[in-house]
């Protein structure tokens, strides 16, 4: 039979940038599975679709015994103001533009909207997600983006092929945010190309290597991650490393090694606090180009940090307090971002936000207020 069902009903709760991937696909993939365990090599996507993947209402095509399509994503529209003397950015990364005079600028826009689907074949799994934040467009007539690939893997058992998350991440340690990256400076965020190895709470992983601010095109070895994550009902927390070879300008080959812990720890009622401390040669893996991995002949060496609670004023209604930073050894490049938020679900798939908060460029000694209202409804 074919036959199109909705596959789980999302819930009423909050999470990273808005919305609560980990808790919400663990708990209906629960119930899922009592069900129908076709479907259990699915959970291993729903928890890394995406950091800021609300509750999805994905709808399931079920197409004989072993073969299953899944759709989802969402729609979500932003308006965001930026006042200051740093240089306005639909979202803040870590690498600022600082202005000689300040600035003011407003902007409504709907580039984070994505769409993915899953294709299941018994345990074979394989995954691709696309949003809006490419290139092209303008704001004259049609306000047109080219679409972007995000996620695209295999995963068959144990073992995943493709780009996605990088396994030195743990994307459950990032603050709820109207900001589509929260405090990106004081996280790792990258997705890359990978083949990586899961046995319970280990993973290892031979990923994509960038020598960024040096000689790419002698990028030969690729990076080696490992990550143990600890799980209880207290929350988790991962300890990860990276080791990688990086190519300078002049020729010379450099070793360098970094190393995080990251994690979730649930408080009081539904409360949370997510931390993340990185530390050591990591360069681009954390901070979002904050800093580079080279700084000429020299291997970067860089501390971030990124703290975030989150509070439930009700059942639904909560905000987050986060405070994120970097800076490198070598480049004297320093960056920070604070923000406070509020959230609530107006019905279950459909969540509405808004948020305050400062970006700074601590080295230049520049700085901007930011705005924030974000709907988003979950198709």
């Amino acid at each position: 039979m074919f036959g199109i069902q909705p596959w789980f009903q999302p819930l009423p709760q909050g999470g990273d940038h808005g919305w609560d991937v980990e808790h919400i696909f663990c708990k209906k993939w629960t119930e899922t599975m009592r069900i129908n365990n076709k479907l259990k090599p699915a959970l291993f996507f729903g928890l890394v679709t995406s950091i800021s993947l609300p509750a999805d209402a994905s709808y399931e095509v079920q197409i004989g015994e072993q073969d299953t399509l899944i759709f989802g994503g969402y729609i979500k529209a932003d308006v965001r103001y930026v006042d200051g003397n740093v240089a306005y950015k639909d979202q803040w990364t870590g690498a600022g533009t600082p202005l000689d005079q300040s600035a003011s600028q407003f902007r409504i826009f709907a580039n984070e909207t994505r769409f993915n689907t899953k294709y299941i074949h018994g345990d074979l799994v394989g995954f691709i997600e696309m949003d809006f934040f490419g290139d092209g467009g303008n704001q004259i007539i049609s306000n047109s983006t080219q679409p972007r690939l995000r996620h695209a893997f295999i995963q068959y058992q144990n073992v995943l092929a493709g780009q996605t998350w990088t396994t030195f991440m743990n994307t459950s340690a990032i603050g709820e945010s109207a900001d589509f990256g929260g405090s990106m400076m004081g996280i790792s965020f990258v997705r890359q190309g990978q083949i990586r190895y899961t046995n319970g709470g280990l993973q290892l992983a031979l990923e994509n290597p960038e020598s960024f601010g040096g000689d790419t095109a002698n990028d030969k070895l690729p990076d080696v991650i490992v990550k143990y994550t600890f799980k209880g009902d207290w929350g988790n927390v991962s300890i990860a490393a990276v080791g990688r070879q990086l190519n300078t300008t002049g020729g010379n080959t450099e070793t360098a090694v970094g190393g995080s812990i990251a994690g979730r720890i649930y408080t009081f009622g539904k409360d949370d606090l997510r931390i993340q401390y990185h530390q050591g040669e990591l360069g681009r893996y954390v901070g979002t180009a904050a800093v580079k991995d080279l700084v000429g002949e020299q291997v970067e060496d860089t501390t971030a940090y990124n703290v975030a609670y989150r509070h439930f004023w009700t059942e639904s209604l909560r905000s987050t307090l986060l405070y994120g930073h970097i800076e490198g050894d070598v480049s004297g490049n320093e960056t920070s971002q604070w923000g406070v938020n509020l959230f609530t679900n107006l019905t279950p798939e459909l969540s509405v936000g808004a948020e305050v908060g400062n970006y700074s460029i601590d080295h230049e000694d520049k700085d901007a207020f930011y705005g924030q209202f974000s709907v988003r409804y979950a198709l």
